[in-house]
């Protein structure tokens, strides 16, 4: 599966930005991560995709303190695409943002959880 992200930018502190992820193949869970400057990599958000599978949790989402109630993390109508909705973004979300998949049904944000990985998307928030 080769995933393909995009959306990144620069934007001013309390701008919104939209990243996109689309995967080749059939996943079950999708996730975004980040890595800041001098700091290691975190879980930003995942979600179990609706479709393809039975998995009871389908549907479900997770976010990370950090970015509660500020980031959003949706599957589009393509049911192997999601989208991460980053709203009032703070200089600290800086990072280079990873998305991510698996096979697993696990809606965690746990990197060993997840087989494959994107090249990245930078997000500069000044």
């Amino acid at each position: 599966v080769q995933l393909v992200e995009s959306g990144g930018g620069a934007v001013q502190n309390g701008g919104s930005l939209r990243l996109s992820c689309a995967a080749s193949g059939s996943t079950v869970t999708m996730a975004w991560f980040r890595r800041a400057p001098g700091k290691e990599r975190e879980g930003v958000a995942a979600i179990v995709l609706r479709g393809g599978h039975t998995y009871p949790n389908a549907g479900s989402t997770y976010a990370a303190d950090a970015v509660k109630g500020r980031f959003i993390i949706s599957q589009d109508d393509n049911k192997n695409s999601v989208s991460l909705q980053m709203n009032n973004l703070r200089p600290e979300d800086t990072a280079m943002y990873y998305c991510a998949a698996s096979s697993l049904n696990y809606c965690v944000l746990e990197s060993s959880f997840f087989q494959w990985w994107g090249q990245g998307t930078q997000v500069t928030v000044s």
